[in-house]
Order: structure tokens, then sequence, then C-alpha cells
């Protein structure tokens, strides 16, 4: 049983507009709650193609192709969907979803170590073709590390964390995620330790982007989007990071400027007060959308 609730589902719905027997690509199956209502709105003359790096989240995706039998679920990187498609020769999609996100049930099952709340091994990759984090803060040299943790996690104390993480590593190696919290920790200020995220979040966050290569990942798709799409095509994007909401953000004005798509989001759409209330981890969600002009 899933215990992931999709973000911005209602919204997202709104933007996408998915009817009967129409073509739908979800980039980010994980939980199946997003696919769930597409495959709803669609019918049985619909299609869907679902995709997720996580083997387990295609493992539930084909559950739900047993009641549906129009979902194709596959296991796979989503920044190759244009192979993919082309491959399995799947039809130019009247709608596209990406949840870049991490699910709940990745965070609270998957025992790769994505939540600092679990004393898990330290991978926090979606697939085992990854190199584990545990490795990574091996590899990285100091500045390294701590680019990372600045850049992506936005964090104020990453040359103490990363400091302290390369000389943690000289006694023993880190191979579990609560030896990298106690690390953290023991790295920030007392005061830290009682603010409104854990003092982990930020870390954990840049890590897993990085071991991921979850920027690079995102860069790609995007400029193959529209490539995909049928012209009248709705995509929606969910991030969760400011870097990622930027590259969207970035990526649907330059298609708008040069008349490919319209924008259906002039400033990102956020969750309401009361999702977040529901689900905390809905809380720095932004949804931005476009409908595609032409494919060329």
């Amino acid at each position: 049983m899933t215990s992931h609730l999709p973000v911005l589902l209602n919204e997202a719905m709104a933007l996408l507009e998915p009817k009967l027997g129409e073509t739908f690509i979800d980039c980010t199956f994980g939980g199946g709650g997003h696919s769930k209502k597409i495959l709803e709105k669609i019918g049985k003359d619909g299609k869907l193609l679902a995709i997720d790096w996580n083997l387990e989240a295609i493992n539930l995706c084909k559950s739900y192709a047993k009641e549906f039998s129009h979902v194709e679920c596959l296991n796979a990187n989503f920044a190759d969907l244009a192979h993919i498609a082309k491959k399995i020769n799947f039809p130019k999609a009247d709608g596209l979803l990406i949840d870049l996100g991490i699910s709940s049930d990745e965070l609270e099952n998957s025992g790769r170590g994505f939540s600092f709340q679990k004393n898990e091994p330290l991978f926090m990759t979606f697939s085992n073709e990854q190199k584990p984090v545990k490795t990574i803060l091996k590899e990285l040299r100091v500045k390294e590390l701590e680019k990372v943790i600045r850049d992506f996690g936005e964090e104020r104390f990453a040359g103490k964390i990363a400091a302290t993480i390369k000389e943690a590593l000289k006694k023993r190696p880190i191979e579990t995620t609560l030896d990298l919290v106690s690390i953290i920790i023991k790295a920030t200020p007392p005061y830290y330790h009682h603010q409104r995220i854990h003092p982990a979040t930020k870390t954990f966050m840049a890590l897993r982007i990085y071991a991921n290569k979850e920027l690079e990942n995102l860069e790609k798709i995007l400029m193959e989007l529209k490539h995909v799409m049928n012209t009248g095509g709705r995509i929606a994007i969910i991030s969760f990071h400011s870097l990622e909401d930027r590259l969207v953000k970035n990526y649907f004005r330059n298609l708008h400027k040069e008349n490919h798509a319209e924008l259906l989001t002039k400033k990102p759409i956020t969750p309401s007060l009361g999702e977040i209330q529901l689900n905390p981890r809905a809380r720095s969600a932004k949804l931005r959308g476009v409908k595609i002009n032409d494919n060329r």
C-alpha cells in the first residue's frame, strides 16, 4: 500500500486538462497518484506511458496496468524520454507531467538512505547504476564537497559540514544515514538544531541531487520535450528546488518567445496552506505549465 501523497494534484490536472481518449506521459510515476488521476480522466481509450528510475515504483505501476490495460510501465531515466518514445513507437502526447520531488514511498520505504530520520545504508540513488553517496563522500575533495552542499542545498554551513565530513572519514567510513546526520549535527551550531527544518535537510537534498545528476537530467529532458508532444499538448512540471524551477522557467519562457508554446502559468502555482498542513513536504513545490503551439 503506497503512502504517497501526490503534490498539487488538482492544480496539475487543471493545467493538463486530460480528456477521454488522450495520450499522456508521466515521466516520474513515483507513488502513482498523478497517474491514477490521469487514467481516470483519459478512460479506456486513452493511453499512458509511465516512467520511473526506481524499479519499485515501476513494480507498483505494473499493478496499475492490470486494472488499466492501456498503461505502459518502463524502468528508465526520464532524461532518455525521446529515445524511449521512439524505441517503443509511443505516439506523441497530448499531455506530459514531470514531478521532480522524491515520493513519500522512496523516503520512507526504499531502504536507500533518502531519509535522515531512519538508519539506512547511505546510497541516496534511485538506481543501482549510480555511485552511492557513501562513495561520493570519500572521493570528493573538501572544496568540491563544500560546493555541492552549498550550490545544491543552499546550506549556509556548507564549508564546516564538508570539512567535518572529511575529518570524520580519516577515522572511519561513513556508511549510514545516521552516521552522516551525527556529523552534520556536530558541524552546525546548537541554535541551528531547533529551526523549522532539520539541520540535515539541505545537505541530504544536495547529495541526492548530485548523486543522481538531477539537474543534468532535467536539462536534458527539457531540450527534448516539445519533440514528443502533439500540437496543443500540455506540459506540467512540479519542481522543489530553486535551481530546478529556474531551469523550467527559463525553458518555458524561451519556448514562448520562439512562439513554440503558450505559457499557462505566468507565475508558479504553489500549494495551499491546507495542502502544506496535510503534507509538509509539499511546502517548496512550484508548478509551471505550457501549451505547445508547434513541435518543430
